[in-house]
Protein backbone atom coordinates (compact mmCIF):
# COMPACT_ATOMS: atom_id res chain seq x y z
CA UNK A 1 0.00 0.00 0.00
CA UNK A 2 1.25 3.14 -1.12
CA UNK A 3 1.98 6.23 1.92
CA UNK A 4 -0.68 8.55 0.89
CA UNK A 5 -3.43 5.25 0.63
CA UNK A 6 -1.97 4.34 4.09
CA UNK A 7 -2.30 7.61 5.23
CA UNK A 8 -5.49 8.20 3.88
CA UNK A 9 -6.83 5.26 5.36
CA UNK A 10 -5.41 6.26 8.81
CA UNK A 11 -7.57 9.45 8.42
CA UNK A 12 -10.62 7.26 7.25
CA UNK A 13 -10.09 5.37 10.95
CA UNK A 14 -9.80 8.36 12.79
CA UNK A 15 -12.72 9.77 11.52
CA UNK A 16 -14.82 6.85 12.54
CA UNK A 17 -13.39 6.57 15.85
CA UNK A 18 -13.94 10.37 16.37
CA UNK A 19 -17.52 10.22 15.09
CA UNK A 20 -18.23 6.85 16.98
CA UNK A 21 -17.04 8.65 20.51
CA UNK A 22 -19.27 11.55 19.72
CA UNK A 23 -22.39 9.18 18.77
CA UNK A 24 -21.46 7.37 22.05
CA UNK A 25 -21.26 10.71 23.84
CA UNK A 26 -24.67 11.69 22.66
CA UNK A 27 -26.41 8.66 23.55
CA UNK A 28 -25.30 9.25 27.26
CA UNK A 29 -27.84 11.94 27.58
CA UNK A 30 -31.49 10.97 28.72
CA UNK A 31 -34.42 12.73 28.67
CA UNK A 32 -35.23 11.34 32.77
CA UNK A 33 -36.75 13.30 35.30
CA UNK A 34 -37.51 12.32 38.81
CA UNK A 35 -38.98 13.74 41.83
CA UNK A 36 -39.59 12.79 45.64
CA UNK A 37 -42.99 13.37 46.69
CA UNK A 38 -44.83 12.67 49.98
CA UNK A 39 -43.13 12.82 52.54
CA UNK A 40 -43.29 16.00 53.81
CA UNK A 41 -47.45 16.30 54.67
CA UNK A 42 -47.51 19.29 52.74
CA UNK A 43 -50.55 18.30 51.01
CA UNK A 44 -49.44 18.22 47.72
CA UNK A 45 -50.65 15.74 44.90
CA UNK A 46 -49.49 14.21 41.74
CA UNK A 47 -51.48 16.68 39.41
CA UNK A 48 -49.66 19.67 41.23
CA UNK A 49 -46.50 19.01 39.39
CA UNK A 50 -46.08 20.30 36.23
CA UNK A 51 -45.11 16.97 33.84
CA UNK A 52 -43.69 18.35 30.71
CA UNK A 53 -44.48 15.35 27.72
CA UNK A 54 -41.60 15.44 26.20
CA UNK A 55 -39.61 14.37 29.09
CA UNK A 56 -39.64 10.67 30.83
CA UNK A 57 -40.84 11.54 34.16
CA UNK A 58 -40.49 9.47 37.31
CA UNK A 59 -42.61 9.97 40.45
CA UNK A 60 -41.29 8.49 43.64
CA UNK A 61 -43.39 7.97 46.69
CA UNK A 62 -41.51 8.61 49.91
CA UNK A 63 -41.19 6.45 52.18
CA UNK A 64 -42.34 2.65 52.47
CA UNK A 65 -40.66 1.84 55.83
CA UNK A 66 -40.20 -1.38 57.33
CA UNK A 67 -41.34 0.03 60.52
CA UNK A 68 -44.61 0.18 62.69
CA UNK A 69 -46.96 3.20 62.14
CA UNK A 70 -47.35 3.57 66.43
CA UNK A 71 -46.66 6.79 68.24
CA UNK A 72 -43.33 4.82 69.22
CA UNK A 73 -42.38 3.28 65.90
CA UNK A 74 -40.06 -0.13 66.17
CA UNK A 75 -38.36 -1.98 63.63
CA UNK A 76 -39.98 -5.06 61.95
CA UNK A 77 -37.71 -6.36 60.16
CA UNK A 78 -38.37 -6.31 56.48
CA UNK A 79 -41.93 -5.69 56.69
CA UNK A 80 -42.78 -2.19 54.86
CA UNK A 81 -45.61 0.27 56.11
CA UNK A 82 -46.55 3.20 53.76
CA UNK A 83 -45.59 5.79 55.11
CA UNK A 84 -46.51 8.29 52.75
CA UNK A 85 -49.41 11.02 52.44
CA UNK A 86 -52.00 8.74 51.60
CA UNK A 87 -54.98 11.33 51.74
CA UNK A 88 -53.25 12.89 48.35
CA UNK A 89 -51.81 9.79 46.66
CA UNK A 90 -53.51 6.69 47.19
CA UNK A 91 -54.32 3.91 44.56
CA UNK A 92 -56.86 6.03 42.83
CA UNK A 93 -54.30 9.18 42.45
CA UNK A 94 -51.53 6.53 40.82
CA UNK A 95 -54.40 5.71 38.28
CA UNK A 96 -55.16 9.03 37.34
CA UNK A 97 -52.24 10.21 36.63
CA UNK A 98 -51.01 7.39 34.68
CA UNK A 99 -54.27 7.06 32.69
CA UNK A 100 -53.55 10.97 32.18
CA UNK A 101 -49.71 10.73 31.32
CA UNK A 102 -49.02 7.60 29.55
CA UNK A 103 -44.91 8.54 29.74
CA UNK A 104 -45.10 9.07 33.45
CA UNK A 105 -44.19 6.18 35.75
CA UNK A 106 -44.59 5.46 39.78
CA UNK A 107 -41.69 4.26 42.00
CA UNK A 108 -42.12 4.11 45.72
CA UNK A 109 -38.60 4.43 48.14
CA UNK A 110 -37.86 2.40 50.82
CA UNK A 111 -36.22 3.95 54.39
CA UNK A 112 -35.69 7.75 54.20
CA UNK A 113 -33.98 9.59 56.89
CA UNK A 114 -36.68 9.54 59.94
CA UNK A 115 -40.20 7.99 60.71
CA UNK A 116 -42.64 11.37 61.31
CA UNK A 117 -39.57 13.62 61.77
CA UNK A 118 -39.16 12.51 64.93
CA UNK A 119 -36.81 8.84 64.47
CA UNK A 120 -34.53 7.74 62.56
CA UNK A 121 -34.91 4.61 60.31
CA UNK A 122 -32.65 2.25 60.59
CA UNK A 123 -31.32 -0.85 58.42
CA UNK A 124 -31.76 -3.12 60.96
CA UNK A 125 -32.06 -6.64 60.03
CA UNK A 126 -32.31 -9.87 62.08
CA UNK A 127 -31.07 -12.01 59.53
CA UNK A 128 -30.91 -11.81 55.88
CA UNK A 129 -33.14 -14.68 55.02
CA UNK A 130 -35.70 -13.26 57.53
CA UNK A 131 -35.28 -9.77 56.23
CA UNK A 132 -35.34 -10.47 52.61
CA UNK A 133 -38.59 -12.88 52.67
CA UNK A 134 -40.60 -10.47 54.65
CA UNK A 135 -39.50 -7.39 52.64
CA UNK A 136 -40.58 -9.71 49.47
CA UNK A 137 -43.79 -10.31 50.82
CA UNK A 138 -45.17 -6.78 52.04
CA UNK A 139 -43.12 -4.76 49.08
CA UNK A 140 -44.67 -7.20 46.62
CA UNK A 141 -48.26 -6.56 48.11
CA UNK A 142 -47.51 -2.39 48.14
CA UNK A 143 -46.16 -2.66 44.78
CA UNK A 144 -50.03 -4.51 43.68
CA UNK A 145 -51.51 -1.98 45.66
CA UNK A 146 -50.49 1.32 43.95
CA UNK A 147 -49.42 -0.48 40.73
CA UNK A 148 -46.42 1.21 40.82
CA UNK A 149 -43.40 0.84 38.04
CA UNK A 150 -40.17 0.96 40.04
CA UNK A 151 -38.24 1.04 43.40
CA UNK A 152 -35.85 3.33 44.83
CA UNK A 153 -33.54 2.60 47.96
CA UNK A 154 -32.70 5.63 50.79
CA UNK A 155 -31.73 4.18 53.45
CA UNK A 156 -29.49 6.60 55.64
CA UNK A 157 -28.66 4.72 58.92
CA UNK A 158 -27.49 1.78 59.35
CA UNK A 159 -26.88 -0.99 62.47
CA UNK A 160 -25.75 -3.64 59.83
CA UNK A 161 -22.18 -3.88 58.05
CA UNK A 162 -22.08 -2.71 54.59
CA UNK A 163 -21.90 -6.69 53.02
CA UNK A 164 -25.21 -7.58 55.35
CA UNK A 165 -26.73 -4.58 53.40
CA UNK A 166 -25.68 -5.29 50.17
CA UNK A 167 -26.77 -8.79 50.59
CA UNK A 168 -30.00 -8.15 51.49
CA UNK A 169 -30.81 -5.35 49.13
CA UNK A 170 -29.45 -7.24 46.35
CA UNK A 171 -31.23 -10.39 47.00
CA UNK A 172 -34.52 -8.28 47.28
CA UNK A 173 -34.08 -6.70 44.00
CA UNK A 174 -33.28 -9.20 41.53
CA UNK A 175 -36.34 -11.53 43.11
CA UNK A 176 -38.39 -8.04 42.35
CA UNK A 177 -36.76 -8.18 38.66
CA UNK A 178 -36.50 -11.75 37.75
CA UNK A 179 -40.59 -11.84 39.02
CA UNK A 180 -41.14 -9.15 36.61
CA UNK A 181 -42.80 -7.23 40.03
CA UNK A 182 -40.57 -3.89 39.24
CA UNK A 183 -39.53 -3.04 35.84
CA UNK A 184 -36.73 -0.45 37.75
CA UNK A 185 -34.72 0.21 40.20
CA UNK A 186 -32.65 3.28 41.77
CA UNK A 187 -30.26 3.93 45.24
CA UNK A 188 -30.08 6.93 46.64
CA UNK A 189 -26.57 7.55 48.46
CA UNK A 190 -24.49 10.32 49.23
CA UNK A 191 -21.32 11.35 50.51
CA UNK A 192 -20.95 10.37 54.39
CA UNK A 193 -18.37 7.49 55.87
CA UNK A 194 -21.17 6.23 57.41
CA UNK A 195 -23.55 5.88 54.58
CA UNK A 196 -21.58 5.44 51.58
CA UNK A 197 -19.72 2.17 51.98
CA UNK A 198 -23.27 0.24 52.20
CA UNK A 199 -24.06 1.72 48.74
CA UNK A 200 -20.76 0.85 47.46
CA UNK A 201 -20.43 -2.57 48.40
CA UNK A 202 -24.07 -2.84 47.46
CA UNK A 203 -22.91 -1.64 43.92
CA UNK A 204 -19.84 -3.43 43.91
CA UNK A 205 -22.62 -7.05 44.01
CA UNK A 206 -25.72 -6.07 42.93
CA UNK A 207 -24.71 -3.09 40.50
CA UNK A 208 -25.94 -4.87 37.45
CA UNK A 209 -29.22 -4.95 39.28
CA UNK A 210 -29.70 -1.07 39.46
CA UNK A 211 -30.82 1.27 36.84
CA UNK A 212 -30.04 4.84 38.17
CA UNK A 213 -27.76 6.25 41.22
CA UNK A 214 -30.01 8.76 42.56
CA UNK A 215 -26.85 11.03 44.19
CA UNK A 216 -27.78 12.98 46.68
CA UNK A 217 -25.58 16.36 45.77
CA UNK A 218 -27.53 18.49 47.90
CA UNK A 219 -25.75 16.75 50.95
CA UNK A 220 -23.04 18.76 50.52
CA UNK A 221 -22.46 21.68 51.72
CA UNK A 222 -24.27 24.91 51.13
CA UNK A 223 -22.19 27.59 48.94
CA UNK A 224 -20.90 24.38 46.40
CA UNK A 225 -19.61 26.38 43.41
CA UNK A 226 -20.39 24.97 39.84
CA UNK A 227 -16.73 23.68 39.67
CA UNK A 228 -16.83 22.13 42.78
CA UNK A 229 -19.84 20.11 41.80
CA UNK A 230 -18.47 19.00 38.55
CA UNK A 231 -15.69 17.30 40.68
CA UNK A 232 -18.65 15.35 42.82
CA UNK A 233 -20.19 14.03 39.84
CA UNK A 234 -17.01 13.04 38.48
CA UNK A 235 -15.98 11.26 41.75
CA UNK A 236 -19.47 9.49 42.20
CA UNK A 237 -19.25 7.93 38.35
CA UNK A 238 -15.94 7.15 39.47
CA UNK A 239 -17.11 5.35 42.45
CA UNK A 240 -20.70 3.92 40.96
CA UNK A 241 -18.47 3.13 37.28
CA UNK A 242 -20.77 2.32 34.54
CA UNK A 243 -23.39 3.56 36.33
CA UNK A 244 -26.21 6.16 35.56
CA UNK A 245 -25.25 9.25 37.87
CA UNK A 246 -28.62 11.72 37.87
CA UNK A 247 -28.04 15.27 39.23
CA UNK A 248 -30.04 16.53 42.10
CA UNK A 249 -30.49 19.19 44.17
CA UNK A 250 -32.92 20.42 47.11
CA UNK A 251 -35.74 22.64 47.49
CA UNK A 252 -35.60 22.52 50.87
CA UNK A 253 -33.03 24.67 51.53
CA UNK A 254 -30.40 22.12 51.82
CA UNK A 255 -27.15 22.52 50.63
CA UNK A 256 -25.21 21.27 47.38
CA UNK A 257 -25.48 23.31 43.97
CA UNK A 258 -28.46 25.42 43.75
CA UNK A 259 -30.73 26.40 40.90
CA UNK A 260 -29.89 29.98 41.95
CA UNK A 261 -26.24 29.31 41.82
CA UNK A 262 -25.91 27.98 38.57
CA UNK A 263 -27.39 23.87 38.61
CA UNK A 264 -28.85 24.64 35.34
CA UNK A 265 -25.19 26.02 34.28
CA UNK A 266 -23.55 22.74 35.43
CA UNK A 267 -26.43 20.47 33.67
CA UNK A 268 -25.73 22.17 30.31
CA UNK A 269 -22.30 21.76 30.48
CA UNK A 270 -23.14 18.01 31.18
CA UNK A 271 -25.39 17.66 28.64
CA UNK A 272 -22.70 18.82 26.05
CA UNK A 273 -20.25 16.01 27.59
CA UNK A 274 -23.00 13.59 27.23
CA UNK A 275 -23.40 12.89 30.80
CA UNK A 276 -26.40 14.58 31.42
CA UNK A 277 -28.42 10.64 32.13
CA UNK A 278 -31.00 12.99 33.78
CA UNK A 279 -32.41 14.89 36.87
CA UNK A 280 -34.04 14.53 40.47
CA UNK A 281 -35.28 16.54 42.55
CA UNK A 282 -36.08 16.78 45.96
CA UNK A 283 -38.70 17.12 47.08
CA UNK A 284 -42.21 17.94 45.23
CA UNK A 285 -43.70 18.57 48.73
CA UNK A 286 -41.31 21.76 49.06
CA UNK A 287 -41.65 22.71 45.71
CA UNK A 288 -45.19 23.13 45.65
CA UNK A 289 -45.17 26.69 47.67
CA UNK A 290 -42.90 28.11 44.91
CA UNK A 291 -45.43 27.08 42.29
CA UNK A 292 -42.75 24.27 40.90
CA UNK A 293 -40.36 26.81 39.13
CA UNK A 294 -37.60 25.09 39.56
CA UNK A 295 -39.29 21.75 37.81
CA UNK A 296 -40.20 23.58 34.72
CA UNK A 297 -36.78 24.90 34.20
CA UNK A 298 -35.24 21.53 34.55
CA UNK A 299 -37.63 19.64 32.32
CA UNK A 300 -37.58 22.39 29.81
CA UNK A 301 -33.75 21.67 30.03
CA UNK A 302 -34.36 18.10 29.65
CA UNK A 303 -36.56 18.63 26.89
CA UNK A 304 -34.21 20.36 24.39
CA UNK A 305 -31.86 16.88 24.56
CA UNK A 306 -31.70 16.10 20.55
Amino acid sequence: MSSSKLQLSLLILQVIFITSSVIQAASANTKLFREYIGAEGNNVSFSDVPIYPQVHFHFILSFAIDYTNSSTPKSTNGNFNVFWDTVNLNPSHVSSIQAQNPHVKIAMSLGGDTVNGNHFVFFNPTSINSWVRNAIDSITQIVREYNLDGIDIDYEHFKADPDTFAECIGRLLYYLIQNKIVSFTSIAPYEDDSVQPHYLALWRKYGHLIDYVNFQFYAYKKGTTISQFMGYFETQSSNYKGGKILVSFGTDGSGGLSPKNGFLKACSMLKDQGKLHGIFIWSADDSKEANFRYEKQSQALLASID
